[in-house]
């Protein structure tokens, strides 16, 4: 009976030890999974922004956002996962494609895609991944997610923390699309009404036009 105590105790502390030992150095397989899915976004957001072809664009940037909701699932984040591939990749992309066929947009490569300002975007981009990565680090540097537990992101979890700690936010959050949403209307009638408005108006002849007129009948 002590023998077999003396081996659980000396178990639980070997599988204690790794646990305390398992670091940057020594990744599991989820990780390298995570890394290798976040590699691929990383290339496929890349491509996204520098290609000159509207529907490469949006096709690519279905899969940036398909990376995200693997990246999600590997996190445990179940609920934000499918909330990333129903609303953005099964919504939004979709709305965006058909934005690009209703309008008549250029199927191959469109030289009005690139605006010329490759080196500010470039800078302005980095400058704003340094600081977001920054943030984040900073903000978690101690922050370790069980991967073997119980999943943290959960619908149910996700709704406690959103419904309990976050109600105003969130409210405040669908006031601001909702103005948004308002205000969007506002300008596209206000735009309509002046194009209306100006096809309706009756060409007003020149000034040269009505003395030449004048001339001729004086003749």
């Amino acid at each position: 009976m002590t023998l077999a105590a003396a081996a659980a105790t000396a178990h639980a502390t070997a599988t204690t030890t790794a646990a305390d030992a398992h670091g940057f150095l020594s990744p599991t397989g989820v990780e390298i999974a995570f890394l290798l899915v976040g590699l691929v976004t990383f290339g496929a957001a890349i491509v996204t922004v520098t290609t000159r072809q509207l529907v490469h664009a949006a096709l690519w940037l279905v899969v940036t956002l398909g990376g995200l909701a693997v990246e999600y699932l590997l996190l445990t984040a179940e609920f934000i996962a499918w909330v990333q591939v129903l609303i953005y990749v099964g919504s939004v992309v979709v709305l965006l494609l058909f934005g690009l066929m209703l309008t008549k947009a250029p199927i191959g490569r469109s030289p009005d895609a690139d605006s010329g300002n490759r080196w500010a975007a470039l800078t302005v981009a980095v400058a704003s991944a340094a600081a977001l990565i920054w943030v984040v680090v900073d903000a978690f540097r101690t922050t370790w997610i069980d991967l073997d537990g119980a999943p943290a992101g959960s619908t149910e979890v996700t709704g406690k923390a959103l419904f309990q700690n976050w109600v105003l936010p969130f409210e405040a959050l669908s006031v601001l699309l909702l103005a948004a949403l308002v205000g969007a209307i506002v300008l596209s009638r206000k735009a309509k009404a002046a194009e209306s408005g100006t096809e309706s108006a009756p060409p007003v002849p020149s000034t040269r036009t009505a003395k030449g007129s004048d001339k001729g009948g004086v003749r």
